[in-house]
């Protein structure tokens, strides 16, 4: 009986370190396994943040170009419940160099039939001015242009990334406007529902 009991309280303690060493390295393995998955977790959010970071410095070097041409049919160059859209209507981009005038980039468009154009234009044109230009008019009683300098300036365009706008992509232009050889009849009624008298013969 005491050689039993002797043999019997020897195994004990073996039993119970063995179930400790067990237990030991799995939980080792859970940890090693966690580490590992949140290191590819990270590993694929930077690439994918690297992704997007190369195509928005992409983007600052192509714009999208958007307006619209109507017919001006009271000569005051400013749309009316009088004006019309023109479908066909030819456009043209063109950029300057500031200092010397040279044309640099050229870039021709026509309207859809809700007298709407648009345009890509690749690379950056800080260094240049850039305007949208009315070319041919579909319309062969609405094909005047005036070219006055406060309405170049409002066709000009801006295509650089280092302009503070938000949209680094679009490009959205002011209506542009062919003049009607002769207002028509309706235009003073037009005039004064809009509470205006605009320096126009009739």
């Amino acid at each position: 009986m005491d050689g039993n009991e002797k043999k019997s309280g020897s195994t004990r303690p073996r039993t119970t370190n063995t179930k400790y060493k067990q237990a030991f390295p799995k939980i080792d393995i859970i940890i090693m396994a966690k580490l590992v998955i949140f290191f590819l977790a990270s590993a694929l959010c930077f690439t994918t943040l690297l992704h997007f970071a190369a195509a928005d410095a992409d983007d600052f070097d192509r714009f999208h170009i958007k307006g619209s041409v109507y017919c001006d049919t009271c000569r005051v160059q400013f749309m009316t419940r009088l004006s019309k859209v023109l479908e066909g209507a030819k456009v043209k981009l063109e950029c300057k160099g500031r200092e010397n005038q040279t044309v640099t980039l050229t870039k021709e468009a026509m309207t859809d039939k809700d007298g709407n154009y648009e345009m890509e234009v690749m690379g950056d044109h800080e260094e240049e001015v850039c305007e949208i230009i009315l070319v041919q008019s579909p319309d062969a009683e609405c094909g005047d242009v005036n070219n006055q300098e406060f309405l170049r300036n409002a066709a000009r365009i801006s295509l650089t990334a280092n302009d503070g706008i938000v949209s680094n992509e679009t490009r959205t232009i002011n209506p542009l406007g062919f003049m009607r050889k002769t207002p028509l009849a309706d235009c003073p009624q037009a005039f004064k529902e809009l509470g205006i008298v605009p320096d126009v013969t009739f």
